[in-house]
């Protein structure tokens, strides 16, 4: 069952105004691929600003996908913003995609790094902020270090692996379904050596399915560790010690890579940023609840990092 929703959780311009709380919210277009909502804070006149990246699937703007609705980067959004910092959070093109019934079924994991990108350069360009930060969530965390890169003033990776995905998902295999271990890691092997299989178990067929394969090659070409390593600029890990998904010893892997960073593990926190006070089915029907709010902790460890 843990096995199966890991799955799923995997795999799964034009501007219009409208005045909310101390800051104004603002439909974005940066390309045809990728539409967001900026919120601007209405008492700083060059604010600084934080792109918010979204995790892995179809994820929304919002931290949201078909039958997962917890409104988590909404939240986060809209809290940032109430203590003055503008942000910027966005669809992953696949979310348009699928909303114009024309998927690409070439796409890889550069693609949301080459996305990310294009949003930076968009507001850099503008020259209306201060700095420019990154914050990526679970896979947003990798794509954010590969997009930071010379681009950002600084990093936060909320729920992030320190291991590549292949890493990442063998230890699940072997925590959750160890009879499926040996042919997990056979077929990262054969990805590994830039070719694909249609032999593995059917059970694995939402990780492993012939169409996925190129795209979980070239996610995971990129460890975490060495991309971490990179970054020369202020770096903020933030893991919850309730993740179900990333736990908090991969966080302490970023943090022993760039040593530098700041790291803060939140206790009670779980993969979507709230707090759980119960068992693994609160935490697991949390993602389908948009009234949970954010860990305070989490706004203010951000908070404090930028200031």
């Amino acid at each position: 069952m843990k096995l199966k929703f890991l799955i799923i959780l995997l795999f799964v311009g034009s501007i219009t105004f409208a005045q909310e709380k101390n800051y104004t919210a603002q439909e974005v277009t940066i390309n045809k691929l990728i539409d967001g909502t900026l919120l601007t804070p209405n008492t700083i006149k060059k604010p600084n600003l934080i792109i918010i990246i979204a995790g892995s699937g179809p994820t929304d703007r919002d931290g949201n996908q078909n039958f997962l609705k917890s409104n988590s980067l909404k939240k986060l959004a809209q809290a940032l913003s109430a203590k003055a910092i503008a942000t910027f959070r966005y669809d992953k093109r696949i979310v348009k995609q699928i909303r114009n019934r024309n998927i690409d079924k070439n796409m890889m994991f550069d693609d949301f790094v080459v996305d990310a990108k294009s949003v930076v350069n968009y507001f850099k360009d503008s020259k209306k902020y201060n700095k420019i930060y990154i914050a990526g969530h679970s896979q947003g965390s990798l794509v954010g270090m590969l997009a930071s890169k010379n681009n950002a003033y600084g990093f936060i990776s909320l729920a992030g692996a320190g291991q590549s995905i292949d890493k990442v998902i063998i230890e699940q295999v072997e925590k959750t379904a160890p009879m499926y271990l040996e042919d997990t890691k056979r077929v990262f092997k054969v990805l590994e050596g830039g070719k694909t299989t249609a032999k593995f178990p059917p059970a694995l067929a939402s990780v492993f399915n012939l169409e996925v394969q190129p795209f979980i090659a070239n996610w995971m070409s990129y460890n975490p560790k060495v991309e971490i390593k990179k970054l020369n600029m202020p770096i903020l890990i933030i893991n919850g010690t309730k993740d179900l998904q990333v736990s908090e010893a991969e966080a302490k892997l970023l943090k022993e890579a760039s040593p530098h960073a700041a790291l803060k593990i939140i206790d009670k926190m779980n993969h979507i940023l709230v707090p759980i006070e119960g068992d693994n089915l609160e935490n697991s029907k949390s993602y389908n609840e948009t009234s949970r709010k954010l860990s305070p902790e989490l706004i203010e460890a951000i908070i404090d990092f930028m200031e």
